[in-house]
């Protein structure tokens, strides 16, 4: 989680690409380095499994706080994202990022 909001901050887009999971990849561009964006922080609130959840092997959620200010207005983003541990390309197992919910 933390290396993908590093790629966030730094307009990274092909490891961001490289690091979600092909069946949600969005092929639009994610990254508008004219966008007034600006990263502030991140706070992650759970990285273990969160318990209230049915969990199969391979997958697990991340539950975080990033900060941000668009056009200099404050804002935040809370979400629980959902990794899948598959092989990439080259055989070797990583976590990729499919989706994500925002908690009420």
């Amino acid at each position: 989680m933390r290396s993908r909001y590093t790629a966030y901050v730094q307009g990274n887009e092909p490891y961001l690409l490289a690091t979600w999971h092909r069946s949600t990849r969005p092929t639009d561009k994610i990254v508008d380095r004219n966008e007034a964006l600006q990263w502030l922080g991140l706070e992650v609130k759970s990285a273990l499994r969160l318990r209230q959840r049915k969990v199969t092997e391979g997958e697990d959620f991340v539950e975080f706080v990033a900060r941000c200010r668009i056009v200099g207005k404050g804002q935040r983003l809370h979400e629980v994202s959902r990794f899948l541990r598959e092989a990439d390309d080259l055989g070797v197992q990583r976590w990729f990022y499919v989706d994500g919910q925002f908690p009420e």
